[in-house]
């Protein structure tokens, strides 16, 4: 299944299916964020769509209903389908009527959906669209309720509900007749929730209908959470035509990409508004880790510098005892310090920018934050993160996963890799290095041969397991490879940095990425599938992680001396099976996973931020 994205730079966005039947409850073509990125909400969900034809009356939508019943049959006379610059439909009817439909969203505040229907040939008597429309959190599911209010508001063109307090109203402007015919669409099945476990049923308020006559011009609606004066036709065009001017300003296919992830913030009591990276797609808001880990592709490989410079300095305020927040609330913006890495990829991600032109103002607060970084990890500080005796950085406590890897079950922390992490050191290494504490830096990299399993020619995934001195768990992991890749400075070089390249690529290595647990251990899970405790349990214990293909790619080509044909090998090799999969799922774009078994079936969020940016930093470094 290939899903399509729009998104409006404030968290909000539209998204569904290249056939249009939904399968998620996130699909809808009105989500929008009521306090950006946050507080983001399904206004309207689905249009059911039917056109009068000289040969009879024929559906343009489909629904999946509880039972696998599929009404009405729209998506059987689907002709075509393409998403650039922006989805959209084409019907082939009897009678050889053809008609053309196209959804775009508007970037910028307030979030605005154009939609357009087209008669390309044959005779059309009149088009009948009906808005169904939820008004709900966009990760709960909406049912029948005597609470919701159809009633609309008319006045010229635009049409206006209230579905519920506290919602945002849902204006509708159309260059056709609204008919006033309450109802509700009951029992709408959600296959990908179902296969999720979750709660796959969903009902809709349908207020009306409306009526145009193609036989005058194209029909045109628009769909927004504020007011919208003029009329309908004009607003749609200016829509359309705006966006395909700012569309075109885009260097690639993949920098428009990047794009979607990049949004405003609000700004919380006392801060000003700014600039944040949505983590995926429909699911994630902003997290800290993601966000600093995407930025050097999203941002600074697409020549975005100044969002860069918002986020970094937006984020540089927030350090908290050497700890930058892993997330906020989405309910309060109560930031969550549950991260031991988020606060070192923002080090990093720092130093790629500074690399370029900045401020005087801005270095001295990025190396102010940098440095508050280091010496409270020195310090020690929340979740028992300290640097040891030894100069590595301890973490862990019982019951917090605070690594990547931080799938957990109830209480039960899937992978908590207690002790001495292996990408940890590294990135602690790299951390020291850039805020110049040379003698720190060396005596950790010093230690850091005691990850070395001289046996089987890799790294150990964690030393000092559960704080117990001399404790290793040896798992082969792909954690390893960040000791010669996706960092500035690597930590291994020589033999052992091409044994550790050379292991990961032999046992881990997938068309989509690497693989998060090596294939014979016991606890490997081929395919990531069933409720969210055994999708949780799997996570990362077999899927692959396209994002590891970024520091991957970046190790095997240091270790083979970085010349002109091995980054032609590499691109070859590597970069083209990964971008030919941004067409397989989420189009344009890279899933969070894929299963760890052939054929890597796209799993997880299907639009997800570090995954691309890996591969557009990837793209850039290999020339």
């Amino acid at each position: 299944m290939t899903e399509w994205l729009e998104t409006d730079g404030l968290g909000g966005f539209a998204m569904g299916t290249a056939d249009g039947i939904r399968t998620r409850r996130y699909h809808a073509i009105l989500l929008a964020a009521s306090h950006p990125p946050e507080g983001r909400m399904v206004l309207v969900a689905d249009l059911e769509v039917f056109v009068e034809t000289a040969a009879g009356r024929f559906a343009l939508s489909s629904h999946r209903y509880q039972g696998g019943v599929i009404y009405p049959d729209g998506a059987q006379h689907l002709a075509s389908f393409s998403h650039r610059p922006w989805p959209r439909w084409e019907w082939a009817l009897p009678g050889g009527t053809r008609l053309a439909y196209e959804l775009v969203v508007e970037h910028g505040d307030p979030p605005r959906v154009a939609l357009r229907w087209t008669r390309l040939a044959g005779s059309v008597t009149s088009l009948h669209v009906q808005p169904l429309l939820a008004g709900r959190d966009y990760h709960a599911t909406h049912h029948e309720n005597p609470g919701f209010r159809f009633e609309p508001e008319l006045a010229g063109d635009c049409v206006t509900w209230h579905p519920y307090p506290g919602v945002p109203a849902i204006h509708c402007a159309a260059n056709g007749l609204y008919h006033h015919t309450p109802d509700w669409y009951r029992r709408v099945y959600y296959t990908d929730e179902a296969e999720r476990g979750l709660d796959a049923l969903e009902d809709l308020a349908s207020p009306g209908v409306f009526t145009f006559d193609l036989a005058s011009g194209p029909a045109a609606m628009v769909l927004s959470t504020a007011w919208i004066p003029g009329d309908a036709a004009g607003t749609a065009t200016q829509i359309f035509t705006g966006e395909a001017d700012r569309r075109a300003r885009f260097t690639s296919v993949h920098a428009r990409a990047a794009d979607a992830y990049i949004v405003a913030r609000t700004g919380t009591a006392g801060e000003p508004a700014g600039r944040t990276l949505i983590a995926g797609y429909p699911w994630f808001a902003d997290w800290g880790r993601d966000t600093f880990i995407s930025l050097r592709g999203l941002c600074l490989a697409t020549g975005r510098r100044d969002d860069a410079r918002a986020i970094l300095c937006q984020w540089a305020r927030a350090v908290s005892r050497g700890m930058l927040p892993n997330r906020f609330d989405e309910r309060d913006a109560t930031p969550e310090y549950n991260s031991v890495d988020a606060a070192l990829w923002f080090v990093i991600a720092a130093a790629a920018y500074l690399a370029g032109d900045a401020s005087p103002a801005d270095r001295e607060l990025l190396h102010r934050a940098i440095a508050a970084i280091v010496d409270g990890y020195q310090a020690g500080t929340r979740h028992g993160i300290r640097a040891d005796d030894d100069g590595l950085l301890a973490c862990g406590v019982p019951g917090v996963q605070l690594t990547w890897m931080d799938a957990k079950v109830g209480d039960d922390c899937i992978t908590p890799r207690i002790g001495k992490p292996v990408e940890i050191q590294a990135l602690w290494i790299n951390a020291l290095t850039i805020a110049g504490r040379a003698a720190d830096a060396g005596r950790a990299r010093a230690a850091f041969a005691r990850f070395w399993d001289p046996q089987r020619g890799q790294l150990h995934d964690v030393v000092d397991a559960d704080h117990v001195r001399g404790a290793v768990d040896p798992t082969c992991r792909p954690n390893q490879i960040f000791a010669v890749g996706g960092v500035p400075h690597p930590v291994l070089d020589g033999d052992r940095a091409r044994a550790v390249v050379d292991t990961v690529e032999r046992v881990l290595w997938t068309p989509a990425g690497p693989r998060s647990l090596d294939p014979g251990d016991p606890r490997y899970h081929a395919h990531y599938q069933g409720g969210p405790a055994e999708r949780d349990r799997g996570y990362h214990n077999g899927a692959v992680w396209p994002w590891l293909a970024g520091p991957f790619i970046e190790a095997w080509v240091r270790v083979r001396g970085n010349t002109p044909d091995v980054r032609r090998e590499a691109r070859a090799r590597f970069l083209a099976p990964l971008y030919a999969r941004t067409e397989l799922a989420g189009l344009d774009h890279l899933a969070e996973i894929c299963d760890g078994d052939p054929p890597h079936r796209a799993a997880g969020c299907p639009f997800q931020a570090w995954s691309l940016a890996e591969a557009i930093r990837i793209d850039r470094l290999l020339g």
